[in-house]
């Protein structure tokens, strides 16, 4: 297999809204290029990039593929991404490591929700960029709309390198801006493109998208600009080099028309990205971490290096078992080398190295710095780990996931299948980290969570399919708080029990009384004359934290609280530990429900970004979860509504943002503070709680 130095590479992430042909323009790609013989089809389910059964059915990518092929002596490794807004950690991973984002649009419906939210992580990652505009051929096509809409949405520096001669259902043939000639395409599968002259009635609009592509790789630096001004023109070879530092600075975002199911405008783009797009080589480098000093170091991809790769996905493939996905981001890899993950200190040996087209691997004895593989059974290392060489103990930055938006509690339909299911969700997280997974002691429940509930019903799937175990989601439990109001002067009790030989007594009055909001518990041990000797006091405190853990109301921690220990009686020989601590578990629980108490839940911070025309729908339905809206900011052509709502009314709530927004709004959330649950609410979580206890559950 032939090896490719960083100077040949071009690692280009395919990102977007959900069905705006990702996939199949990765499909026709594949074709152009000779990789594979016939175009698949993501209705027949035979796309090379959308392999699962799960993609197949759904007719959806769920996961990031890898595919490559060569194109004018450049490998492109080609990262297909889902549009999904629940799989959006996926698209993290391919922006972590191409050194291309390219932005698919469909041309009628323009900048989509999903395009301006992976258009942030662009902006976010720092990557050069381009535009495809696909679907030319639909009948409602508005190229020059679209495009406008991408300068002003997604990049300023959005400039048309091909633009549609006749748009619409016979769409055919485009022209290109750079060389300045119209290119028709052939029936699809043909691969045959003619070169002609720009008809005459559309080189005015040439030379006014050239004119505006000149000029803003002119603005590129001042030596470029200086040569513009001075001739009108730049010269091929500069405006060679001014096309790829454009793109470097991320000053130019060149755009195509493209209709991926008629593979129109594909050599175009081909040509245009294997002559301009950055390789590894010309970007600067990674910034990377020395373990041992934690000082920085910029690592160049040079293939005479230490070897160095970062471990971007972790897939687990049926027959062949986990297959890590990786970036050489210095020297080179080849089977059978040993290197040591700097994450947890061990040693890691490659067996078998690959290069991979969806679920096609293809052997490679050797990987060099800039490249993209796989590498099969690695036994300690996941997603977000850095192998190195013994000489070289460095840290690649990890990969941040976006924060959950959805939670759900898991319930088992048999019992004895926990260690099966903890198993199953230990390597669903392994697999895609934005699926996170936890067992929440306080409310008893392991918790579910990620970017929708797409992702959260897939997983439960996966755990069927692959484990043979079956499980509910329910929603989680609140963690509500119980706290006391007003204060009691004198609780008392007197724990008595004779059965024949040695009894139990113990006897105590407390004073209790509120704290304020966040001081938890404080217990003051105020007996004068040894009343209670000293030895029992510490069962007195136990008894009471023990019940404050259980609660009294409704079998939630009871907080912010202050109980005075300030008399009480004991025997000589019937007193011990256990008899004070009984004791003092009733005495707390008399004196808490006479001292006024209250249920507190959890109030969550809520930022909800939307477009103005959803911002009535979404202020309503806050209101309606009984939320308070404190704060309104605009972010370009989005509002953010900061509110605080309880956690009890924000269950599916992404689900149900989606929906009133057609799918365009999100939202982020965090844990803000207690506040008192009002009594209606109240008066129905205490009736459950008794109704269960009687129940015996």
């Amino acid at each position: 297999m032939k090896e490719y130095g960083a100077e040949s590479i071009r690692n280009v992430a395919l990102i977007g809204h959900g069905g705006s042909g990702k996939t199949t323009l990765s499909e026709v790609l594949l074709y152009t290029a000779g990789v594979i013989n016939r175009i698949g089809t993501i209705q027949d389910g035979t796309t090379t990039s959308d392999y699962s059964p799960t993609e197949i059915e759904k007719q959806i990518s769920i996961s990031t593929s890898l595919l490559n092929f060569e194109w004018n002596n450049s490998k492109i490794n080609l990262l297909d991404t889902p549009g999904y807004a629940d799989f959006l950690g996926d698209v993290k991973t391919a922006m972590r490591v191409c050194d291309t984002a390219v932005m698919v649009l469909k041309s009628a419906e323009g900048v989509e929700v999903g395009s301006e939210t992976t258009g942030r992580f662009v902006n976010e990652f720092g990557l050069p960029s381009a535009i495809i505009i696909n679907k030319i051929d639909n009948e409602h096509s508005t190229f020059t709309k679209t495009e406008l809409q991408a300068k002003d949405r997604l990049s300023s520096g959005a400039i048309v390198v091909t633009f549609p001669v006749n748009e619409g259902i016979n769409f055919d043939t485009v022209i290109d801006v750079v060389a300045m000639k119209a290119y028709k395409y052939s029936a699809v599968g043909s691969k045959k493109v003619t070169e002609s002259d720009i008809p005459t009635e559309l080189l005015q609009t040439a030379e006014k998208y050239r004119t505006e592509f000149i000029e803003k790789v002119a603005e590129t630096t001042e030596e470029l600009m200086n040569k513009y001004l001075e001739d009108g023109n730049l010269s091929s070879e500069d405006l060679d080099k001014g096309i790829k530092l454009a793109l470097m600075k991320r000053n130019l975002s060149p755009v195509f028309a493209i209709s991926a199911s008629k593979a129109v405008g594909i050599n175009n783009f081909l040509d245009f990205s294997s002559k301009y797009f950055p390789s590894p080589a010309d970007r600067a480098g990674e910034e990377v971490l020395l373990k041992e000093s934690n000082n920085k170091l910029l690592l160049k991809p040079d293939a005479k290096g230490e070897p160095v790769l970062f471990i971007f996905k972790t897939l687990s493939e049926q027959h062949v078992g986990e297959l890590s996905l990786f970036k050489v981001y210095s020297g080179y890899v080849a089977a059978g080398m040993d290197l040591v993950n700097q994450t947890n200190s061990k040693s890691e040996r490659l067996s078998q190295l690959s290069t991979l087209n969806g679920h096609n691997r293809t052997e490679a004895p050797k990987l060099l710095a800039g490249d993209l593989g796989a590498v099969v059974k690695l036994k300690d290392t996941h997603t977000n780990n850095t192998l190195t060489s013994k000489n070289l103990s460095v840290i690649i930055k990890p990969i941040e996931f976006p924060e959950a938006v959805i939670r759900s509690a898991i319930v088992p339909k048999a019992k004895g299948d926990e260690d099966k299911i903890a198993s199953g969700l230990h390597t669903l997280h392994e697999e895609d980290p934005s699926f996170s997974v936890k067992f929440d002691p306080e409310i008893s429940q392991t918790i579910i969570s990620g970017q929708g509930e797409l992702q959260l019903s897939l997983a439960v799937k996966r755990l069927k399919e692959r484990y043979d175990v079956d499980v509910d989601l329910v929603e989680p439990r609140v963690p509500f708080r119980e706290t006391i109001k007003g204060r009691v002067e004198d609780a008392e009790y007197k724990h008595k029990k004779q059965s024949g030989g040695r009894g139990q007594y113990g006897h105590v009055h407390f004073k209790m009384e509120p704290l304020a909001r966040g001081k938890g518990f404080e217990f003051v041990n105020a007996i004068v004359g040894g009343v209670v000797p000293g030895r029992f006091i510490p069962a007195v405190e136990k008894g009471i934290i023990d019940t404050m853990q259980k609660g009294v109301l409704s079998g939630n921690e009871v907080v912010d609280i202050k109980v005075t220990l300030f008399d009480g009686t004991y025997h000589d020989v019937d007193s011990d530990e256990m008899s004070f601590k009984l004791a003092a578990s009733q005495c707390f629980k008399k004196g808490f429900l006479e001292a006024k108490p209250v249920l507190l839940e959890p109030i969550y911070e809520i930022e909800v970004t939307v477009p103005e025309e959803y911002m009535g729908d979404v202020m309503g339905d806050i209101s309606s979860r009984r939320g308070k809206i404190f704060g309104m900011d605009s972010d370009g052509h989005f509002q953010k509504i900061k509110a605080h709502i309880p956690l009890a009314e924000l269950h599916k709530y992404s689900s149900n943002l989606r929906s009133l927004t057609q799918g365009r709004g999100g939202h982020k959330t965090h844990f803000a503070y207690y506040e008192e649950v009002p009594k209606e609410v109240e008066q129905k979580i205490v009736e459950e709680y008794k109704k269960s206890r009687e129940e015996g559950h």
